[in-house]
């Protein structure tokens, strides 16, 4: 099987990244397994739309394009799937950088016809320096990175995160695009889960289909100050409760929270444990970090209740769009499905 062609699609929305946007450019841009294309889309803001069209307007292999759904990094990654010419679609995080070999170790993985995605290993790059002392590892999710609790190596995952992702095109001619309604929308609550309900729709409609994760794909997340502080800590997961239940309700709790089980009952207590030893030992931050778990688990607990309560009073108002490809790369996102999840 010849290698794929792997275009490259980052979601921009602010100018306050500019500079983070340039940075995750060029390191796409210097692949060891060269990308076909870096889409970038500009998610409803004409001043950065025209700005980055500048920057790039004599670059062959850098497309700026705007969102054409609704707000939203769902719909933003549905336009870029639309528009993309690739055989494998590349996510990257606006304010990351990928190392050297990360498209490479992507290509790596569809050596096998089955292998629908892989996504890989992403490290935090603290704005303050070092890892906050009571930050536990096992809730690096919060802020979009590879937490504790993850398999090493290449291995079968149930769903890759999105932020360092890829799936190939044929994933979404199966199951449909990123659903909107789910995941993040500028800086509103910070939502998230796109990804789990799009990998779990994969895998029902493709029963075949591996899923993997790589940890030698490597990028490097910037973690802003405001992302260090346990406010954000608390809303995050606050946030990743209601997803979760927005997920359990689509998809049915035994597969939306597959996962999640053993996290809740194997990780997060080994996590507690060793805290308290670091603490009994006087080391920086390991009382800190036991409470912060359990903060953790508590909070998104009760947004996990709330959103289920919302759910069953209101419905749950998502969509699923078919995205369509159309010769020279040109695309189109359209309504698929709509209205309610039902209850699995």
């Amino acid at each position: 099987m010849r290698d794929p062609d792997i275009s490259v699609v980052i979601c921009v929305y602010t100018e306050d990244r500019w500079e983070d946007v340039l940075a995750a450019v060029s390191s796409v841009r210097a692949q060891s397994y060269p990308a076909l294309e870096t889409l970038l889309v500009v998610d409803h803001n004409p001043a950065l739309l025209d700005r980055l069209a500048g920057e790039y307007k004599e670059a062959g292999d850098v497309r700026v394009l705007a969102n054409a759904g609704p707000r939203g990094l769902s719909a933003g990654r549905n336009t870029g799937i639309a528009a993309s010419r690739g055989a494998v679609i590349a996510f990257l995080d606006d304010d990351a950088v990928a190392e050297r070999d990360w498209l490479r170790r992507f290509a790596e993985g569809y050596a096998d016809p089955r292998v629908m995605a892989v996504g890989g290993r992403t490290e935090p790059v603290w704005a303050s320096g070092r890892r906050p002392d009571w930050f536990p590892e096992e809730f690096d999710w919060v802020v979009g990175c590879t937490y504790r609790g993850l398999p090493p190596g290449r291995v079968r995952v149930r769903n890759v995160l999105g932020g360092n992702a890829s799936f190939r095109r044929t994933a979404f001619d199966a199951a449909g695009g990123f659903a909107t309604g789910i995941g993040r929308d500028g800086d509103r609550r910070p939502l998230g889960c796109e990804e789990t309900e799009l990998c779990i729709r994969l895998t029902r409609a493709r029963p075949d289909a591996v899923l993997l994760i790589d940890d030698r794909a490597v990028i490097h997340h910037r973690v802003p100050e405001v992302r260090e502080r346990f406010a954000y800590f608390r809303a995050r997961a606050y946030a990743e409760g209601l997803s979760k239940a927005l997920v359990a309700r689509s998809v049915g709790a035994g597969k939306g929270l597959e996962s999640e089980r053993r996290y809740t009952t194997r990780v997060l207590p080994a996590g507690v444990a060793r805290g308290l030893r670091d603490a009994l030992l006087g080391r920086p931050g390991g009382a800190g970090r036991a409470a912060a778990i359990v903060a953790g688990v508590l909070t998104a607990a009760g947004g996990y209740v709330m959103g289920g309560a919302r759910a069953r009073r209101g419905g749950t108002a998502f969509r699923v769009v078919e995205v369509t490809q159309t010769a020279g790369g040109a695309g189109h996102a359209g309504t698929a499905a709509t209205g309610e999840a039902q209850d699995g």
